[in-house]
């Protein structure tokens, strides 16, 4: 049966190209295109079927009895890294789509349910045709997707939402050095978490409260293999976890006008793998503006949280190997160093029932320096763009 779903899984990625650079480390700032054209925000802000991530309890937020959302994001980041005496790099993973689908029903006065798909992140670069030496020709690639079922009790004005998901990942490491390949190809694995989300509406406003759970992923002999090779065979564990993050969130809505601001605590310090390599705890703070019409609506935000990823010579569980080769690692195959995003976006209504959300999101440009475990520094420039698209039916 676990092979049957990940077959199925790996289709849907085939299709969707889901290998993301997400832009909180390996965290999308938001899901669907409204939330990402509010900076994010969906904690205490409802945005139908699409919310079923961002606060499950907000899917009663829905215009009808009935919703369905389904598009994607087209994301592209630019990152290039110098190290050593060689020249700057461009990573040559520069454009991936990221796919979603949110259904979402009200089952009764008192119940509402629904089901999705989701690409929630990953990251990867692809230096294999850089000419600089000290890049090790390094190729990285994360994919994230998740499969989940909200299930929201609801009544005068207070809701609780429960999102049990299935998460599918794959991960793949190679690099050369001293002339060798070091790489065992794609490791795969799924695992189970959920998320837990609160809200209460009085008066135009509306607070949010999410808890997301950590999810633990096995990727066979992938870490182990990577890291192992430059300490010596010391480095066995293969674990890597998607963090567990909690969050508020508040909105007030006064006629046209919404204003919502979202906080998350993004737990690195915590997550396996992650806290081996030092990332650190992101406070996530998101601010979004809506103004919206019968016929259409116009969104706009920011979002910030300071990089993950620190400069750390001495990351504990990979000492026995050089010093700063946690730090190489991250910057150069795993660079989660965005911090600061502009946001745009829009809903134009085609009709009583069909609807159309459209979000730009702007990763501007952040640069991180840490000490380079062959000597000297590395440095890493990060900037993304995407856009997204979603259709939404209500009956």
């Amino acid at each position: 049966m676990k092979r049957t779903i990940k077959l199925a899984v790996v289709a849907a990625l085939a299709l969707g190209a889901t290998s993301a650079f997400a832009t909180n480390g390996s965290v999308m700032i938001g899901m669907g295109a409204k939330t990402r054209g509010m900076g994010g925000t969906g904690i205490g802000v409802g945005h139908g079927a699409e919310s079923a991530l961002s606060n499950p309890a907000l899917i009663t937020t829905i215009k009808s009895d009935h919703e369905i959302s389904f598009g994607g994001t087209i994301f592209m980041p630019d990152v290039s890294t110098n190290a050593g005496a060689g020249p700057e790099s461009s990573s040559d993973a520069d454009i991936f789509v990221i796919p979603s689908v949110s259904v979402a029903n009200k089952v009764t006065d008192n119940f509402y349910a629904g089901v999705g798909m989701w690409g929630t992140g990953g990251m990867g670069v692809d230096y294999k045709d850089s000419t600089n030496a000290a890049l090790m020709n390094m190729e990285t690639a994360l994919q994230l997707m998740q499969f989940g079922v909200p299930l929201v009790y609801t009544s005068n004005n207070f809701s609780v939402g429960f999102t049990p998901i299935l998460q599918y990942a794959s991960l793949d490491i190679n690099y050369v050095t001293g002339g060798m390949t070091v790489g065992t190809g794609v490791a795969d694995d799924l695992s189970f978490g959920y998320n837990l989300g609160l809200s209460y509406e009085t008066n135009g406003l509306t607070f949010g409260a999410v808890y997301i759970s950590e999810i633990e992923m096995d990727f066979n002999r992938v870490l182990s293999t990577a890291i192992g090779a430059m300490t010596g065979g010391t480095y066995t564990n293969n674990k890597l976890s998607s963090p567990a993050q909690y969050g508020l969130g508040v909105s007030y809505k006064m006629n046209q006008h919404t204003i919502a601001v979202d906080y998350r605590n993004i737990m690195w310090e915590d997550a396996e793998t992650y806290k081996d390599f030092s990332w650190q705890d992101q406070n996530v703070i998101a601010v979004g503006y809506e103004y919206a019409t019968d016929a259409w609506a116009l969104r706009a935000g920011y979002q910030y949280a300071k990089s993950a990823v620190q400069d750390n010579a001495n990351a504990t569980a990979i000492a026995a190997g050089p010093a700063n080769l946690g730090n190489t690692f991250n910057l150069l195959g795993f660079p989660g160093t965005q911090e600061s995003h502009v946001t745009f976006g829009g809903t134009y209504n085609l009709s009583k029932m069909v609807s159309v959300d459209l979000a730009a999101v702007i990763g501007l440009e952040n640069e991180e320096t840490a000490g380079y475990f062959g000597g000297g520094n590395i440095t890493t420039k990060h900037s993304e763009t995407s856009y997204s698209f979603q259709l939404n039916y209500a009956f």
